[in-house]
C-alpha cells in the first residue's frame, strides 16, 4: 500500500517526510513527483511504509495536521489510472 500526501510545502524534501512519517514506523520508499518543464516539486507526495497498521497510523494522525504552514491530505493512495490510445480522441462517422 502506498499513502498519498497532498498539499504539501514546494520546500518539503524526501528526507522531511521520511522523519515525519518514521514516527509511526519504518519508511520504505519516498517519492516527491516534480514538474517535467520546470522541475519544481508539484506539492504532493507518495510515502510506503513497512506494514498496512503503520500506513494506517500515520493516514489517521496526519490527515488534516498542519504542518510547514499547510493543511495535510493524507490519504491510501489510488492506483495509477491508465491511459489508453484512444483517450481524448473523437470518432466521427460518415
Amino acid at each position: 500500500m502506498s499513502i498519498y500526501v497532498g498539499n504539501l510545502n514546494y520546500e518539503v524534501t524526501q528526507e522531511d517526510l521520511q522523519e515525519v512519517f518514521g514516527e509511526y514506523g519504518a519508511v520504505k520508499r519516498v517519492y516527491l513527483p516534480t514538474d517535467r518543464e520546470t522541475g519544481r516539486k508539484r506539492g504532493f507526495g507518495f510515502v510506503e511504509m513497512e506494514n498496512d497498521d503503520q500506513e494506517a497510523e500515520a493516514i489517521n494522525i496526519l490527515d488534516g495536521a498542519e504542518w510547514m504552514g499547510r493543511t495535510l491530505r493524507v490519504n491510501k493512495a489510488r492506483p495509477r489510472e491508465s491511459s489508453s490510445s484512444d483517450s481524448g480522441t473523437r470518432r466521427f462517422s460518415d
